[in-house]
């Protein structure tokens, strides 16, 4: 199989948009291009899948073990012409001090060849230098390419490639000019979600388009084909025989924060998914639960708001015991109200608290959690004490009922309040952190599981 690791010398080098291109390229030769991610990304993730026309797969080492990191990319290439890892901040770039989960250790731990994309704005000579010193840090990557990224012009990218050419052995296997055109709207942390604007696809195309003919797709292709054989994977039982229940979720512009191997393993404990649109759909289906992920509420909130019928259903539905789940965006859409940039709109109601969105994050980052008893979940085989997930958010959740219940203790990070998250209110879990099915947490079948007793009791 080939695949390689697009990273960067840094944080914002541009390596998202190198990836998005190369991904658009690469299928527009009719080659069928299976996408990774490195971190607990949705954003660039989004991209990626709307790039490549099927799932980004996430590769994370704080929520994965290794043979589980091995697995998910054995299972992601089965049938792909070709693999592309893009990485997060910089090459070397990670948690801890030895570089243990950084970029250059999943690609180690891939044998995947690695394409350093380097900001050229403002170097000359200088930029030899650097590719010497990423190459020496650490003797077990594989530097493969050096691929340009913001060159000044032609004068500066011949430069540029005399200098490397004459100071190190690495080829330069692209050379991508400055231009507006490549540049994707960024808002809080990252890129503007492609599920948000209607002009995505379009952008897709030109990044291919532009990227096609500024980098050297054969070598890269060639380069690729360098990489060692895969693990096998290992079997999985996915045969579910019990009843079935019917999960609603919407997705849209305003929810689209939902790790796709998590879906499959809600519908592979017994849900059938049912997606709807918050902003548009005037009633809720025909479900027995709900699950609401993550996105940007704040952004659509005047059309949240306006779906007067839906919001009333969706809290009809919780204050019934109907059994739920919400995740950061999601937690903000069944609070009470919602206040950014001086405007407040009224949400769905169903959680004791209001938000308010800061210009700064209020949590970010990585998130262990200790439960501390009063989940409305069951406790499976192989679930341990303490769960690996993370955060990113603007708002916070305040007035809120003071003898409301948590589900978990936040060991790391912030949560709702510095020290607890998941709270819960009648058959709902709601929370900052994101989950993901991985390392032990198993939490889709879990929750499954509570949506399929609730449809017991409600049955009696």
């Amino acid at each position: 199989m080939s695949y390689f690791f697009i990273s960067a010398a840094h944080k914002s080098s541009g390596k998202t948009t190198l990836s998005i291109g190369l991904t658009a390229a690469l299928r527009g030769r009719g080659m069928q291009v299976q996408t990774f991610k490195k971190g607990p990304d949705y954003i660039d993730s989004l991209w990626l899948s709307a790039a490549s026309g099927g799932n980004c797969v996430n590769l994370d080492f704080f929520t994965m073990d290794r043979d589980e990191i091995q697995q998910d990319f054995s299972r992601g290439m089965a049938g792909a012409d070709i693999g592309i890892i893009e990485g997060n901040k910089g090459l070397y770039d990670g948690l801890s001090l030895d570089g243990s989960n950084s970029n250059a250790a999943l690609a180690t731990l891939l044998g995947s060849p690695v394409f350093l994309v380097i900001d050229a704005r403002g170097m000359t000579r200088g930029i030899a230098p650097l590719i010497l010193g990423y190459q020496a840090f650490e003797q077990d990557i594989r530097i493969a390419g050096i691929i340009l990224n913001k060159v000044g012009g032609s004068r500066h990218e011949d430069k540029l490639c005399r200098v490397i050419d004459h100071y190190t052995d690495v080829p330069v296997v692209g050379s991508v000019h400055n231009s507006p055109d490549l540049m994707i709207d960024e808002r809080h942390l990252g890129l503007m979600p492609s599920n948000e604007s209607g002009e995505a696809y379009e952008k897709i195309q030109i990044l291919g388009e532009r990227i096609a003919v500024q980098t050297d797709l054969d070598r890269i292709l060639g380069i690729a084909e360098t990489t060692p054989d895969l693990p096998s994977i290992k079997p999985v039982n996915h045969h579910f025989d019990g009843e079935r229940v019917r999960i609603g979720y919407p997705r849209d512009c305003a929810f689209g924060f939902y790790y796709p191997g998590d879906l499959e393993k809600l519908a592979q404990a017994g849900a059938d998914l049912v997606s709807f649109d918050a902003l548009n759909d005037p009633h809720l289906p025909a479900v027995d639960g709900l699950f609401i992920g993550g996105g940007f509420p704040e952004v659509m909130m005047n059309e949240l708001e306006a779906n007067t019928s839906l919001r009333s259903e969706i809290r009809d539905f919780i204050e019934s015991g109907g059994p739920a789940y919400a995740e950061c965006g999601g937690l903000m859409y069944l609070s009470r109200k919602l206040t950014w940039q001086g405007e407040t709109c009224k949400m769905v109601g169903a959680i004791p608290g209001d938000i308010m969105m800061y210009p700064r994050p209020q949590g970010r980052g990585y998130v262990r959690l200790r439960e501390t008893g009063e989940s409305l979940w069951p406790k499976i085989e192989g679930s341990g004490r303490e769960i690996a997930a993370h955060e990113f958010h603007y708002s916070a959740l305040e007035n809120l009922d003071p003898d409301i219940r948590f589900a978990y203790q936040v060991t790391r990070g912030t949560g709702i309040d510095g020290s607890s998250d998941g709270l819960i209110y009648k058959n709902l879990l709601a929370s900052y952190t994101h989950l993901r099915d991985a390392g032990g947490n198993h939490w889709t079948q879990r929750f499954v599981e509570h949506v399929r007793a609730c449809k017991v009791l409600n049955k009696q």
